[in-house]
């Protein structure tokens, strides 16, 4: 006689904890670190000029602009949270462009992402090094190869933690992101402290903030860059979608948490900047952050650069987690290979996704200056938030019996799709370069990919040999639902 199904709750309970899949581990607090830690990473504590300087100096427009900024942010990020609780899948943007506008559109962001995303992790692990470095040789530049090697080093230290533990890269991440966070309550309690206190140097600029010059559309545009870039990473969480805990309550809840707490903090920080430092001061300084230390705390005014070194290690951490979960959806869609989809069978985790990405990070490491490169490839972040918003309006419409435990004012979407398509056009035509055009070029290469091997299904036999020594090398699996080894 054989055996049927066990009916037994605890057979049940016990072939779900043995399914190879994503667990959901991440928490509402964990999503908020990891929220805020790829938000906050050098820039408010180096060199939060750019705004102040296309102001013209005019300090009520700088930070009505920081304040503006973080709004439309804060409208992207609930735009994302629909998206995130309708459908809550490992990928982000990826997968709601993929749902919403079809496969194409999908390929050239993860065709666009495979290059940007890891040189942007690349030059955060130059950037972590060059601070990390640079006490120990004073005045004297530290070494190239000391800082390429630290920075291989980090890269591969987070990424082999991303890839064997997601409650350990939490953790790592809560950890981080608290340090960073007490460092800018430090600044803004200090300058919270002076306004108090009331000298007049201190209260000068804010007596009539307005009175200075007043910038003209294209300074106020370009300031609005400037602010816009400093809140980046406000997309991540919807990354992490398939490994929340309760997301359809948790995702909104984080946003909402999250951003407002990282705009009152820009805002109070930027205030303690111009209470210590003039206009003019900030914007020639290399690091406020260090300047303001140096007047204001003298005795410790270490932590200053110690706390950018742990703000670019958080924010690193965030990226690397994020950017396997980009690789791993991909993946799955059979727009990457197929190892890349596969977990492993011990810890669950995506770790050939994870191996993927840090490998081409690290490429990016070693010829550094073509990381530069990287910056022409700004407008393609808010192209693909302009699809990703448009894909809401699209699903709002062919899809109106989705189940969606959050719904933002429609009216939302539609102001985020105008605004991501004019801040992709404008640098373009205000200051159009070749650089621009070889970057457009590149997004059009990914047709070179997607014909052959994603439309017509090329395949060439070895690569399952190769797949399936790697799948026993790096004893991964495909996820549970899924057929994809090339071992059976």
């Amino acid at each position: 006689m054989g055996r049927g199904k066990s009916n037994d709750p605890k057979d049940v309970k016990r072939k779900e904890k043995t399914k190879i899949q994503l667990k959901r581990r991440i928490g509402c607090f964990d999503g908020v670190s990891f929220i805020i830690g790829s938000i906050v990473g050098a820039g408010i504590f180096v060199s939060p000029t750019g705004v102040l300087k296309h102001s013209l100096l005019n300090v009520g427009v700088a930070l009505t602009i920081w304040t503006a900024s973080g709004l439309v942010s804060l409208m992207g990020s609930l735009c994302y949270a629909e998206l995130g609780t309708a459908l809550p899948f490992s990928g982000g943007e990826y997968s709601h462009i993929k749902r919403g506008l079809g496969s194409l559109p999908a390929f050239v962001f993860i065709w666009t992402s495979t290059f940007t995303k890891p040189a942007s992790n690349a030059a955060r692990a130059l950037l972590f090094a060059e601070y990390a470095t640079q006490p120990f040789y004073g005045i004297c530049p530290a070494p190239e190869v000391l800082k390429k090697c630290l920075a291989l080093a980090v890269l591969w230290s987070l990424g082999i933690l991303n890839g064997r533990s997601v409650k350990v890269a939490a953790w790592v991440q809560t950890v981080f992101t608290l340090l960073k966070m007490m460092a800018l309550s430090v600044i803004a309690i200090g300058g919270i402290v002076l306004l108090v206190g009331g000298r007049k140097e201190n209260l000068t600029r804010f007596e009539d903030m307005f009175g200075s010059e007043m910038p003209n559309a294209s300074q106020i545009a370009e300031a609005f860059f400037q602010g816009l870039y400093a809140y980046g990473g406000w997309w991540s969480l919807n990354y992490m979608a398939e490994e929340m805990k309760n997301p359809s309550r948790n995702i909104p809840l984080t946003v909402m948490t999250a951003v407002p707490a990282v705009i009152v903090f820009y805002l109070l920080v930027n205030i303690s900047y111009l209470t210590v430092l003039t206009p003019k001061e900030i914007v020639s300084s290399v690091a406020v952050a260090v300047t303001w230390a140096d007047r204001v705390i003298p005795s410790v005014a270490w932590i200053i650069p110690v706390s950018v070194a742990v703000s670019i290690f958080g924010a690193l951490n965030s990226s690397m987690f994020t950017l396997g979960r980009l690789s791993y959806a991909g993946s799955q869609s059979g727009h990457l290979p197929v190892l890349i989809s596969m977990l492993n069978v011990h810890t669950c985790t995506p770790a050939p996704a994870m191996i993927f990405s840090t490998t081409i990070a690290s490429i990016f490491i070693i010829p550094s200056d073509l990381i530069m490169l990287t910056n022409y490839f700004g407008f393609s972040a808010w192209l693909m938030i302009g699809l990703t918003c448009a894909s809401l309006i699209v699903l709002r419409y062919q899809e109106p019996n989705l189940h969606r435990p959050y719904k933002v004012f429609l009216p939302v979407p539609f102001v985020m799709v105008a605004m991501s398509f004019f801040l992709v056009l404008a640098p373009i035509v205000w200051s159009p370069n070749m650089q621009y055009f070889y970057a457009f070029l590149f997004m059009l290469g990914s047709l070179i990919v997607y014909i052959p091997f994603v439309h017509f299904k090329l395949h060439f036999a070895f690569f399952d040999k190769i797949t399936c020594y790697l799948q026993l090398l790096l004893e991964v699996s495909p996820a549970d639902g899924s057929d994809e080894s090339k071992c059976e």
